[in-house]
């Protein structure tokens, strides 16, 4: 029987992607502590998450008034660490969680992705994935010694060359390479390691590569591209593809149905590909209890946590603009950074020229997109009918505090999917392929 994947959507910052939920009561104040991460790894190993996600920038958000002290001063992402070295804290609390990271394309050298994931993917015996993303504004620029973002097709041609290198060194190794015979002095077969050797417009990279593969041949590649250009490169490369929810069951139906087919087009299995829907879980023991809590967690927003990260977002100053003034023409296509949120605004509202609050109020950015609501029968309800009915194979569950969003839904609405046969009750294996679904990547290819 077909089952749900589960992801925690985690944030090595100070606050969870809801920015809000700092303020939350029932949020821990320690995200900056081991203790606080390895404990978030324990609740979702119990609830048989197959992967805990972090995502990442490279920059507070400071494009609001190109300034960052509202950020410092409101909490809004302004803490944020290196997701790569706080996922060996999850990975030493955890035996059988998944453990993925971002790392942009936009900003690093591909041998030293390849290098830093395939060494992850070692040190957790096969249960690493590498979120690709290729960043998104002039912040991120700055921070990394350039003076402005990339445009934004031309950082995805950047990325399908990165892609070809990480790829390539993550192949190059035979699985039987390494012998080890002290009798005979052989260590590994030299014509069992191939180096790549490869020239290209952004990037060149010689090997041969350094590290073996690991038990699952290399780490699962995660993929969240939203725009046009993003989802063809998603098609062409991701294995778990996050995707926004959906305004309606039926848009979602249609871009379940797209992306699988643009998989197909690539040459490649749909069925080996994931597609999972950022979730907003506001649950408790009853419906009115979770309704309470929804009412708490909306009291905690305010519109300059909006403002700020649409800022961010779009790489765009919302402070240039006159809250009720409309973004031109010109503005809008000249948008560097998320193009999608631009045009999911433009269609969910229906307004040609959206003004700051059209933004702040059909993006519902800072705020639960489409959240689900209710004790565990009403939670597993909404699940089942996207899970059951083509528009995604599970969910990257993102929460409104922390850790309470993961504990609550462990407690509640995973014994009720477990019940109704839609989410295993164990894990399938050790590495997160297997985990997954997922075959074993062929070496040379």
């Amino acid at each position: 029987m077909r089952q749900m994947v589960m992801v925690g959507f985690l944030q090595a910052q100070n606050c969870t992607n809801l920015v809000s939920s700092w303020r939350h009561p029932g949020s821990r104040t320690d995200t900056w502590s081991p203790e606080y991460y390895a404990d978030l790894g324990r609740v979702l190993e119990e609830g048989k998450f197959q992967v805990a996600f972090f995502d990442d920038r490279l920059a507070m958000p400071d494009r609001y008034g190109n300034d960052h002290k509202h950020t410092v001063e409101h909490g809004i992402r302004c803490v944020k660490m290196d997701p790569i070295v706080v996922l060996m804290v999850l990975a030493a609390a955890t035996k059988r969680l998944g453990l993925g990271a971002t790392r942009t394309t936009t900003y690093y050298e591909p041998f030293d992705v390849a290098r830093a994931f395939a060494t992850i993917d070692l040190m957790t015996h096969g249960r690493a994935a590498w979120n690709v993303v290729t960043s998104m504004n002039d912040g991120e620029a700055l921070n990394m010694g350039k003076e402005l973002h990339p445009e934004h097709d031309g950082r995805y041609d950047q990325a399908e060359e990165f892609m070809e290198i990480v790829m390539g060194h993550w192949t190059s190794w035979d699985d039987d390479a390494i012998v080890q015979d002290k009798t005979t002095g052989l260590f590994a077969h030299g014509d069992k390691v191939r180096r790549l050797d490869y020239r290209g417009k952004y990037f060149n990279s010689r090997g041969p590569f350094t590290v073996p593969r690991s038990e699952q041949g290399h780490p699962v590649v995660i993929q969240a591209g939203q725009s046009a250009r993003g989802k063809r490169f998603a098609a062409k490369w991701g294995e778990l593809l996050f995707v926004g929810s959906p305004p309606t069951l039926d848009i979602g139906r249609q871009n379940y149905k797209q992306i699988k087919e643009s998989v197909a087009a690539n040459g490649r299995d749909p069925n080996h590909v994931i597609i999972a829907p950022s979730a907003y879980i506001i649950c408790g023991e009853s419906k009115m209890e979770a309704e309470d809590k929804m009412a708490l967690t909306e009291k905690l927003t305010l519109e300059i946590d909006a403002l700020s990260l649409l800022s961010e977002a779009m790489n765009f100053d919302f402070a240039s603009k006159g809250m009720d003034e409309p973004f031109t023409d010109e503005e809008l296509d000249n948008i560097s950074g998320t193009q999608s949120m631009r045009d999911r605004v433009v269609a969910a509202s229906g307004i040609k020229n959206p003004t700051p609050h059209d933004f702040i109020k059909f993006s519902r950015r800072a705020r639960p997109n489409k959240p689900f609501i209710g004790g565990p029968k009403e939670i597993a309800d909404g699940l089942e009918e996207w899970f059951s009915t083509g528009v995604c194979d599970g969910f990257v569950v993102a929460a409104t505090h922390s850790p309470g969003t993961y504990i609550e839904f462990v407690k509640y609405v995973v014994p009720e999917l477990q019940r109704r046969g839609l989410y295993h009750k164990d894990y399938r294996g050790a590495t997160l392929r297997e985990n997954l679904g997922l075959p074993t990547p062929r070496v040379g290819v």
